[in-house]
C-alpha cells in the first residue's frame, strides 16, 4: 500500500545518502586514493518527481538529494548524467537556476513526459549548467559513443566537478519495451568505463550511480552488471543472448550527428 510505497522510497533515498557518507570516509581514511565508485540498487526509481509531488512512477528524486547531501559534505561543485530513456525533468527543475549543479540528460526525442528541448540551457544564474540531447528514436550504440566523446567529456572538463552522480536509467536497451533506443549492454559496460575515466581525471574518482528506469528484467540485470563490471575494469559478461552484434535497423546517424553538433554548437563545446 502507500505507506509502504513511502517507506521504501525513503529507504532507496536514503541508499545514495549512505554511499556518498562511505565515499567521504574512505578519502578521509586514505587521503589521496581514489575512493571506490558506488551503485545505489533502488526501487522506486526518482527523476521524474517534482518539488511537491511524485511522478512517472518517481516519488523522491533520489539523484537530486543526494547532489545537496554531497554540497554539505563539502563537494560543491555536482556534475549529474542521466543517460534514462526517458527525460529526467524533475532533476532539470530542481537545478535549472543553479550554478552548482551541472545537469546533462541523453533521452529519446518525444518520449515521456516530453520535456528536454536542446534550447533548455539553465536560466539565471544557472544558465550553461544544462544540456538536453534529445536523440532521435533508432539510436544507440554509435551515438551513445558520438555523444560522450562530443559532449559529455568536454562538457565535464570545463565544469570541474567535485563529484559526478549518475541517474542510471537502463529503458534506452533495444529490448525494452517503453521505448525505441538501441543500447545494448556493451553500450552500457562502455559507459561504466567513460563515467569512470572521467571521474578519475576531474573528481579524484567521486563516481555514484542510482538506478532508475528498466522494464525488460534480463536487460536490465545484464547492462546493470555490465556497468559496473566497466566502472571497476572488469570485461564484459557474456550477455546471454541479450546482445546483437549490430544494430537491429540502421542508426540514424545523420540526424545524432546534427544533434550533437547544434548542441556543441549552443554550447560551446
Amino acid at each position: 500500500g502507500g505507506v509502504q510505497t513511502f517507506s521504501d522510497t525513503l529507504s532507496a533515498c536514503g541508499a545514495g545518502l549512505t554511499l556518498i557518507d562511505a565515499l567521504v570516509a574512505a578519502e578521509e581514511i586514505n587521503p589521496g586514493v581514489i575512493p571506490p565508485a558506488g551503485f545505489a540498487l533502488v526501487r522506486p526509481p526518482g527523476h521524474h518527481a517534482v518539488h511537491a509531488s511524485a511522478m512517472g512512477f518517481c516519488l523522491v528524486d533520489h539523484v537530486a538529494v543526494a547532489a545537496r547531501y554531497a554540497q554539505s559534505k563539502g563537494l560543491k561543485r555536482v556534475f549529474i548524467v542521466d543517460f534514462d530513456v526517458h527525460h529526467g525533468n524533475g532533476t532539470h527543475d530542481l537545478f535549472y537556476n543553479d550554478p552548482d549543479v551541472f545537469f546533462l540528460s541523453t533521452h529519446q526525442e518525444g518520449s515521456y513526459p516530453g520535456t528536454g528541448r536542446l534550447d533548455e540551457v539553465g536560466q539565471g544564474a544557472g544558465e550553461g549548467t544544462t544540456i538536453n540531447i534529445p536523440l532521435p528514436g533508432g539510436a544507440g550504440d554509435i551515438a551513445m559513443a558520438t555523444v560522450v566523446d562530443r559532449l559529455v567529456a568536454p562538457a565535464v572538463a570545463r565544469f570541474k566537478p567535485d563529484i559526478i552522480l549518475v541517474s542510471a536509467g537502463y529503458d534506452a536497451h533495444y529490448l525494452d519495451p517503453l521505448a525505441s533506443l538501441q543500447f545494448r549492454t556493451s553500450t552500457y559496460h562502455r559507459l561504466g568505463q567513460q563515467l569512470s575515466q572521467l571521474a578519475r581525471q576531474h573528481c579524484n574518482g567521486r563516481l555514484v550511480f542510482f538506478l532508475e528506469g528498466g522494464y525488460n528484467v534480463k536487460a536490465l540485470a545484464g547492462s546493470v552488471a555490465d556497468t559496473v563490471r566497466g566502472v571497476i575494469g572488469d570485461v564484459p559478461i557474456a550477455s546471454g543472448g541479450l546482445d546483437v552484434d549490430e544494430a537491429i535497423y540502421e542508426e540514424p546517424e545523420s540526424k545524432v550527428d546534427d544533434v550533437i553538433e547544434h548542441c556543441r554548437t549552443i554550447h560551446s563545446l
